[in-house]
């Protein structure tokens, strides 16, 4: 069977007021480079990624174009497009993109939806994911909490501990069918989608469709805070994630 058209959307359109910094966290650097390059170099070497659309902040496509994509020498980006306010304002404007632009096209296949302030994706949770998408869907990375839960109530008296066995974090890539995806977020536009934190949540609530938890990564961290930075140094130290950006970018600067 053919594979079907598969399209990474890398989000980094979000300003990062956790981290303190006037510079937007996906910009920021670790081990040389920005936060965002090592996920759209992952995209960009994975052979299941037929294409990539990066959704940035307003007035960041510039910055994008040239300190990215002319940098690095990524050829998979088609499309540096401005996002929303919120997550799923940008995640809407990337579906709008991949049904009604012709360059991409990709109405009947795969959305790998990715936070660009993870740095840390893997080939293999790339594999993972594709396959589960295949089989399921909808799916999304994620790992097994490791330590207890607790629900609370707004008072903070705790009200249920959940069997920590059948409790995971969610990560990304969160991995859909563009129609299923497109169509739950037709809907959910047409409703008020305030409280929606992640793209699953919009499938699980408006199309009624189980979503598949993947296995991520522990080291596929979200850097959002200055403490993040710290520990992201930390797995470059041991992981050396940054050596394809490094290659890359030594091969685009000399021209080869």
């Amino acid at each position: 069977m053919e594979k079907k058209h598969c399209t990474a959307v890398v989000l980094a359109a979000g300003k990062g007021t956790r981290m303190g910094t006037s510079v937007a966290k996906q910009y920021l650097k670790i081990g040389g480079h920005p936060v965002a390059a090592y996920a759209l170099e992952a995209f960009e070497r994975s052979p299941l990624i037929d294409d990539i659309v990066l959704m940035t902040g307003e007035g960041q496509q510039e910055y994008c174009e040239r300190e990215l994509v002319q940098h690095y020498g990524w050829k998979k980006v088609k499309k540096i497009c401005v996002g929303g306010r919120e997550r799923y304002e940008s995640v809407w404007k990337a579906i709008e993109i991949l049904q009604k632009d012709s360059e991409i096209g990709n109405r009947d296949g795969y959305v790998f939806i990715h936070d660009g302030a993870r740095p840390f994706l893997t080939e293999e949770i790339i594999g993972r994911t594709w396959q589960a998408v295949e089989k399921y869907q909808a799916c999304v990375a994620g790992m097994p909490v490791k330590d207890t839960i607790k629900l609370t109530d707004r008072e903070g008296n705790i009200v249920q501990s959940p069997d920590r066995s059948l409790v995971w974090q969610a990560q990304t890539p969160q991995v859909f069918s563009v129609p299923l995806i497109a169509e739950a977020f037709r809907r959910l536009m047409q409703k008020d989608p305030s409280g929606i934190t992640d793209d699953a949540m919009v499938v699980e609530s408006q199309m009624g469709v189980t979503v598949r938890m993947v296995e991520g990564s522990y080291q596929n961290i979200k850097i959002t805070t200055p403490e993040d930075l710290g520990i992201a140094e930390s797995i470059l130290k041991t992981q050396k994630y940054d050596r394809y950006l490094t290659e890359r970018e030594q091969r685009a600067q000399t021209g080869r």
